[in-house]
């Protein structure tokens, strides 16, 4: 039940992942849904929910400034 929820939550994040059309709107899109994620998944796998939100959030904001708008067409 665990890993459903996680991957229900995952796949709901990835649908509006690094949505903006600056760096900057897509970095922060990013951090943010990348730190909810983390967190969740860390709480659903017993982990720290702190450490799994910095560590999201990093990779949602690293993502988020690395992508072009282009890279992640959802229309």
């Amino acid at each position: 039940m665990k890993f459903f929820t996680l991957g229900l939550f995952l796949m709901a994040a990835l649908t509006v992942a690094a949505c903006g059309s600056s760096k900057g709107e897509r970095a922060l899109s990013g951090g943010g849904i990348g730190a909810g994620v983390g967190a969740l998944g860390a709480g659903v796998a017993g982990g720290s929910m702190a450490t799994g939100a910095v560590i999201g959030g990093a990779v949602g904001a690293a993502t988020g400034a690395l992508t072009d708008e282009d890279d992640i067409d959802l229309d």
